[in-house]
């Protein structure tokens, strides 16, 4: 199945399974209906999970000098660990979290490897709205497929973050018992309740990991 029909299926899974999705070009034309999809929710707080993707695309950035909304950050670099955790768990009652995904199933099924939780736990629940941006490059065509690809992105995670694991060495994922792991999560949605309650908007682009 050719990349842009593999997309357009993703979708109209997707949105037969309760989930709101759009489609871009570009990063540029996503941060675009980012900004309209702020005016549209009005969000008081706003939290993010770990994603290259909003990074790359300048979510974070644009977040970070909006003066209209509190942004719950636990991702400063000059944060102890344990600052940083307790600010995530306030992330979790945000009105509106934003995260990427690792992986998306052409059965319309979306999955995450984390590894402490805070990331996957507040899209499963807990802030009224989720925004999720998500590259081209993370579809694949099943949900075995998904657990591969996560498999095979989990090293150049840990060596991306210094993490002290066998894959970070290696380069490839052993499931492994390190005290550093980051697989140590998986998470995945196959339907989205309340109906429209996740967004996701995919971008004809390959971003992220």
């Amino acid at each position: 199945m050719k990349a842009e029909s593999a997309l357009s299926h993703c979708i109209e899974k997707l949105t037969s399974k309760g989930f709101r999705c759009y489609e871009v070009p570009t990063g540029a034309d996503a941060l675009a209906l980012f900004r309209l999809l702020m005016d549209e929710i009005n969000p008081g707080t706003v939290s993010f999970g770990g994603s290259l993707t909003l990074k790359e695309i300048g979510i974070l950035d644009e977040l970070r000098n909006r003066k209209d909304v509190e942004l719950i950050d636990g991702f400063q670099a000059h944060m102890s660990r344990e600052e940083k955790w307790e600010i995530r768990r306030r992330g979790m009652t945000a009105e509106l979290f934003l995260s990427g995904v690792n992986a998306v199933s052409a059965d319309g099924s979306l999955h995450w490897l984390d590894m402490v939780g805070n990331r996957v736990a507040p899209i499963a629940f807990g802030p009224k709205q989720v925004i999720l941006i998500v590259g081209k490059n993370k579809i694949v065509s099943s949900k075995e497929a998904a657990m591969e690809r996560m498999r095979s992105i989990a090293p150049q995670n840990a060596k991306l973050h210094g993490f002290q694991t066998p894959c970070a060495t290696t380069g490839v994922c052993v499931n492994c018992n390190s005290p550093e792991k980051l697989c140590n999560v998986q998470m995945s949605i196959s339907r989205c309740y309340p109906q429209g309650r996740i967004i996701v908007i995919f971008i004809a682009e390959e971003l992220g990991l």
